[in-house]
Formats: C-alpha cells, structure tokens, sequence
C-alpha cells in the first residue's frame, strides 16, 4: 500500500499523465551475458516506476529481478505489479526473458550486477528464486518483507540470496512516511544495487553499453 499511495500522491503533486512508448524494442545488448544469480535492475517510465525512484532518494531503478537458468537458457524472475500475461492475470512473481524484462515498453535504462563471491552462492539464490516463482508466489502490495507469501520485487531478490546464506543488504532499508497513514520500512532497489557484494557487469541505455 505505501508505495501504491506514494505513486497516486506523486500523479497529483507532479501532474504527470506520460504515454508509454508502444514500440517495443529490448534495450539490453547482444553481448550481454547473462549468469545465474545476476542481479538486474531497470529504470521504468510509468507513473509506479517514476513514484519509485521519487521515493528512492539518490537512486537511479525502480524495479530489480535475479536472473536464473532454465534448461540452459538465463530468464529473470522478478515480482511485478501491472504487467499481466493474459487477461485476469494477477499481479505476481514471474519469470521473463531478459528481453521481455527489458523492454523498451517497461525500461529506459538498466545495469547488471554479479555477485562477488562464490558462484555457488548465486546458483542458490537462482534456485530459490526458481521455486518462488513455481509456488506461484503474488505480489505484495503492503511491502512487508516480514511475510514471505507474497513478495515485492526487493524481497523477492533479497530473500534468494538470504536463503543462499549471503543477504546483500544487510538490512539496510527506506523510511516511508505519508500524513495520516504513518511510517513504512522497506527495500528499495538502491539498497540493493549498493551492496559492496555485488560488481557492477554491464549499464546500458537504448542497447548502448555506458
């Protein structure tokens, strides 16, 4: 709910009604090679993904997945409100090619991460992640990374590599205050994409390395 109330305050405040760019090309390069437990992270245009970057104070994505290996083939798990499949779809945690995850259509810009230590530490946080998706895991719209039945998509990526014994956060998080609803904690994707356990791989904008 906090960062849904931020996103309608931040329509009224900043006036803001974009159209979202309809042809669909992916920004992420050809020579991007994507390992197991990568952590990706994408800026969006939309009303939510500029909300979350409002609130984000000092950081650059809204919305962060892991990349996992299916029979061979690397795909992003990442928990996404608004981006349904087919018609009644829930909002919920999904697994995506990383050109569908980069979309010109859901992002201006990305980066990838990887995780500095063993590589099988991220093999497990891409396992883990590979189940939540499975039990068909919701989204969660009240950002409670205490209740693991439903996850936002910083709980989700935080919670594979908790599993995987190695939390990148260490429980860095945001304090959301909005008047006459109170104060929120939770994880933004900067405090992610700041942890010293993760290397910078690749940042692109437009399928242009940077």
């Amino acid at each position: 709910m906090a960062l849904r109330h931020l996103a309608c305050t931040f329509i009224i405040l900043t006036g803001f009604f974009g159209c979202r760019n309809n042809t669909e090309t992916a920004i992420i390069p050809d020579n991007c090679r994507l390992s197991a437990g990568d952590v990706v992270f994408r800026k969006g245009e939309g009303m939510t993904s500029r909300a979350v970057v409002f609130a984000d104070k000092g950081g650059v994505y809204s919305h962060v997945g892991i990349v996992a290996d299916s029979a061979g083939i690397p795909m992003i798990i990442h928990a996404v409100p608004g981006e349904p499949d087919f018609d009644g779809d829930p909002d919920r945690v999904k697994m995506d090619t990383p050109r569908k995850f980069f979309s010109s259509v859901n992002a201006s810009a990305g980066e990838v991460c990887r995780f500095r230590g063993s590589p099988e530490v991220a093999r497990r946080a891409a396992m883990y992640a590979i189940q939540v998706y499975r039990r068909g895991t919701l989204f969660d719209h009240d950002y409670d990374d205490t209740d693991t039945t439903k996850m936002y998509c910083c709980e989700l990526v935080e919670a594979a590599y908790t599993h995987a014994g190695m939390p990148l956060t260490d429980g860095r998080k945001h304090c959301l205050s909005f008047p006459g609803m109170g104060t929120y904690r939770c994880m933004l994707p900067s405090d992610i994409l700041n942890s010293p356990k993760l290397s910078r791989y690749m940042v692109f904008t437009d399928g242009k390395k940077q």
